[in-house]
């Protein structure tokens, strides 16, 4: 049988025929196809001799095998194009019964002739890709079908279960699950089981997993609402930060900095965008904080998180700044870079250890403007109330933006401790605030941070700010930030909190971290309502006073008239107060002095001058009462003072006014006696 197959290869190899292209059609492992043979030959006609050479070859190492295996093979080689010997020996042509090809093949003969084997073979493409779609939808379905209801179990269960050593992964597949029945609650949930008892589930899990105690743990469940962000915050609190440093712009330029890191072998790259002093060290082969840069003050390993309220304060040169929580020193020597050792900076800290730290620092960085303090900071507020142009007030607080730097934050950390870092951060902010200069004229800005996500010691201290002085918050100028909160669960904030900014470790790969900026409006110890109500009593009080003197004013010119005609006796006086009086109420402006004649000399100063010396002693008292009753603060921000009162000129001559007066003093004296004797 093998020697009869070799002779017909041989005759079909001995009579070329002309090219034809070749189909690929499916091929029966029974039916030998001699015929297609001198396709395959016909197409290599070129290389007679190779090819026959080859085809001989390959039908005697099949001779020992059965007839379907050598009937495959010489089907297979009616399928080549190629040239290439070599290729024909690597290719390896079997088949399996199902395979991708034969659904290929089967496309392949459903299309028309017309279209080019490129189209066939993409339109073969998309009906596969449809196919196995289609069977990953169905499997997707079917495993959902048949997936198991997740039985939660109860709180005593998992307190159980935390006495003995816990198992990380069950808790972990634990917690996956939980979000996930959270996630599509009113579908997969327990009917017999509360979404208050999957979150308390949750949360044990949580605290079991990652560290926290419950108090932390519920915070943090209030603050991130999905389950998926939750996880990813808690994970980025326990992986550390890149190191980062900040270039002292009073020394070096950043990029020559950088160029002498890299020479010492430090790999640095530019931080961020919306930094142009910051810099980012991915690794090192020398200490960051022992090079010959570091000890000569041209840079300060600093987080990027504590650029922020230097860059929100935006300092300008030759203002009176504070920086009222300054250790170790960082921030204010950034404020004095930008304000190029120019004005007054000062550096204040209630810790005399950490002053220490921040005098090193600042002669190491060349900073030549500032006075270091240890002082309370309530304390600026009695010593210089609105002294300072800005002031940066980096609260004390919990430290929970941190917690990869203090892992005992973590178990530390309760509801008592959080009220009172809340305490002394509203008595701070109160001060930093009194200590501003409202009328400034390039400042009165304070900028409020902390390092802290909890909203006890963010936006409710600023809010708290907003009830009891005239302020107002402004945007802090930061091209990164999440807003801050306006409506938390039960507080209601002020709506312009949305101009603070907020940052999570997880989102901005920095420390979480809170800015407020706030302008001064006013020096008034009050509130922006009760400065209003204010300025509205004092222009009530205002016009009332006006509409007294002018009351008092007619009366004593009343007075003044009837005197004068009283004392004269003549019509002129009668008729000149009477058109006084008419004046006064009708407001005629006419000048009719030509028609009357006027009072003779004799009875100037008799009864006007003691009037109008009444009318000016009352309105001294007003005005000193008015002084008494301002405390010393408004909303223009100047204390009141009264005018010093203008003195009578008279236009009689000195000798003439000294001479009536001496003549009547003596008559009076005569009178005096003539009373005495009688």
């Amino acid at each position: 049988m093998a020697i009869q197959k070799k002779k017909k290869v041989a005759a079909a190899v001995a009579a070329p025929e002309e090219p034809k292209k070749a189909v690929k059609r499916p091929v029966e492992a029974s039916a030998p196809t001699p015929k297609k043979k001198k396709k395959v030959v016909a197409k290599n006609g070129g290389d007679v001799s190779a090819k026959k050479k080859k085809v001989v070859k390959k039908v005697k190492k099949v001779t020992e095998e059965e007839e379907d295996p050598v009937e495959k093979e010489v089907s297979k080689l009616q399928l080549l194009d190629d040239d290439d010997e070599e290729g024909l020996d690597r290719l390896d042509f079997t088949q399996q019964e199902g395979s991708d090809d034969d659904d290929l093949r089967d496309d392949y003969s459903d299309d028309d002739d017309d279209d080019l084997p490129i189209e066939k073979k993409s339109a073969a493409l998309d009906k596969k890709k449809e196919k196995i779609l289609k069977e990953g939808e169905e499997e997707l379905q079917l495993n959902i079908a048949n997936q198991a209801t997740f039985e939660l179990p109860s709180v005593e269960e998992i307190e159980n279960e935390m006495k003995s050593v816990p198992n990380l992964e069950i808790i972990k597949q634990r917690i996956s699950d939980v979000i996930q029945v959270l996630g599509d609650f009113k579908n997969r949930r327990d009917p017999a089981k509360s979404r208050t008892q999957y979150v308390e589930v949750l949360k044990k899990d949580l605290c079991s997993q990652y560290g926290y105690n419950d108090y932390l743990m519920g915070k943090f469940m209030d603050l991130f609402p999905n389950g998926a962000e939750l996880l990813e915050f808690l994970e980025a609190n326990d992986n550390p930060r890149p190191v980062t440093i900040r270039a002292n712009s009073l020394k070096v330029k950043r990029r020559d900095l950088a160029k002498n890191l890299i020479n010492r072998g430090m790999n640095v790259d530019p931080a961020a965008e919306w930094t142009k002093v910051g810099l980012v060290v991915y690794d090192s082969q020398v200490p960051v904080g022992a090079t010959p840069e570091y000890l000569a003050g041209h840079y300060m390993i600093q987080g990027l998180n504590s650029l922020l309220p230097v860059m929100a304060l935006a300092p300008q040169p030759g203002d009176r700044v504070l920086d009222m929580c300054s250790a170790p020193g960082g921030k204010t020597s950034h404020i004095a870079a930008l304000m190029k050792n120019s004005g007054t900076l000062f550096a204040n800290d209630a810790s005399f250890d950490r002053c220490r730290a921040i005098i090193g620092n600042l002669h190491r960085l060349g900073v030549n403007n500032a006075v270091v303090c240890n002082l309370g900071g309530e304390e600026f507020s009695k010593i210089k109330p609105n002294g300072f142009d800005r002031i940066l007030l980096d609260a004390p607080c919990s430290g929970t933006g941190v917690i990869w730097k203090d892992q005992s934050v973590k178990t530390s950390k309760d509801s008592q401790d959080v009220q009172r870092r809340h305490t002394v951060q509203r008595q701070l902010i109160l001060s930093a605030l009194d200590s501003l200069d409202a009328n400034s004229p390039n400042g009165g800005y304070l900028v409020y941070s902390t390092c802290s996500v909890l909203v006890e010691e963010n936006e409710a201290v600023v809010n708290f700010l907003l009830e009891r002085r005239h302020c107002e918050l402004v945007p802090t100028g930061l091209a990164i930030g999440v807003d801050g909160y306006t409506r938390f669960r039960d507080y209601r904030f002020h709506p312009s909190l949305s101009m603070t900014k907020r940052y999570y470790p997880h989102v901005h790969n920095i420390d979480g971290f809170y800015v407020a900026k706030i302008k001064k409006l006013s020096n008034a110890k009050m509130s922006k309502q009760a400065v209003l109500e204010m300025e509205k009593e004092k222009a009530s009080v205002k016009s009332q006073k006006k509409k007294q003197a002018a009351e008092e004013a007619e009366n004593s010119e009343e007075e003044s008239g009837d005197e004068e005609v009283a004392q004269n006796g003549n019509a002129n006086g009668k008729a000149e107060a009477g058109k006084k009086k008419n004046k006064k109420k009708g407001g005629d402006d006419s000048d009719d002095d030509e028609d009357v004649e006027t009072a003779p000399m004799k009875n100037i100063g008799s009864g006007a001058r003691a009037n109008k010396k009444r009318r000016n002693q009352k309105k001294a008292a007003a005005k000193q009462a008015a002084v008494k009753e301002d405390d010393g603060f408004n909303t223009v921000g100047n204390v009141k003072r009264a005018k010093k009162p203008t003195q009578f000129k008279s236009k009689v001559p000195k000798r003439a006014a000294a001479r009536t007066g001496a003549k009547s003093v003596k008559n009076r004296r005569k009178k005096m006696l003539a009373k005495q004797q009688a």
